[in-house]
């Protein structure tokens, strides 16, 4: 049983990662800072289907919280599988875009992703096997109104996750990003009506969180070992 860490697995995508491994076999490790009440529900429905998983909490902004929480994840056995799914958006037209929500998004995103990956590498090469996966987004690969922080961070993370990819490759660790369009979560509510939605997505429907799960799913396996380096995209057409 290969032991996965999915970072903010609380919200709508990552609860339906953290399900999606718990239901393939994995111990999820289930991270969540600010509801812990939601991962309570994620690791409720992951032992009521039978599977194994606990739940983790430290804020990821945190370098120090950050290395002491995983440090304490690694001495009851080795992270094989992560998935970089914490982030958040702050949005705001750049003229109005106060410091306050270009330093929180970029700390969250992008300095969150670089807390959680970096010690679990070396472990992950001397297991000479591993999995990273960071969600990112379409707002990465295109940009979007309002969002130029997000976008940038995302983009960050696409541009490590390729150089990453590079450094592991032959110490049998893949490294891939995927990037979601509009997803049916918390996340989205109030933002895109379905009349947006359908100018938007060629499939004229928002995508689900287990579609995303799916595809992490599939990246985590022993099916995926050649595909390293990679930003998947599911968007239902949008690019």
């Amino acid at each position: 049983m290969r032991r996965a860490l999915v970072t903010g697995a609380s919200g709508g995508i990552g609860a339906a990662i953290a399900r999606r491994l718990g239901a393939d076999g994995h111990h999820v490790i289930i991270h969540a800072n600010r509801n812990p009440e939601r991962a309570a529900a994620v690791l409720a429905d992951i032992r009521g289907a039978g599977g194994s998983a606990e739940v983790v909490s430290f804020d990821l902004t945190d370098a120090a919280a950050t290395t002491a929480a995983v440090n304490a994840i690694l001495e009851a056995g080795p992270v094989s599988i992560l998935v970089n799914n914490a982030g958040l958006h702050a949005d705001a037209v750049f003229p109005g875009m106060g410091p306050d929500k270009w330093q929180r998004v970029m700390d969250v995103n992008l300095n969150g992703f670089y807390n959680v990956t970096q010690p679990l590498t070396m472990p992950m090469i001397r297991g000479r096997w591993g999995r990273i996966v960071t969600i990112t987004s379409v707002a990465g690969l295109v940009g979007n109104r309002g969002q130029v922080n997000y976008a940038a961070a995302k983009g960050a993370l696409h541009a490590a996750t390729k150089s990453l990819a590079l450094e592991l490759a032959n110490r049998g660790i893949t490294v891939n990003a995927v990037a979601p369009g509009i997803i049916a979560t918390d996340m989205i509510e109030g933002s895109f009506d379905q009349a947006t939605i359908e100018r938007l997505v060629p499939m004229k429907r928002a995508g689900k969180p287990e579609e995303v799960a799916d595809l992490v799913a599939f990246l985590v396996s022993d099916q995926a070992t050649y595909i390293t380096g990679q930003i998947i995209s599911v968007n239902g057409g949008m690019v």
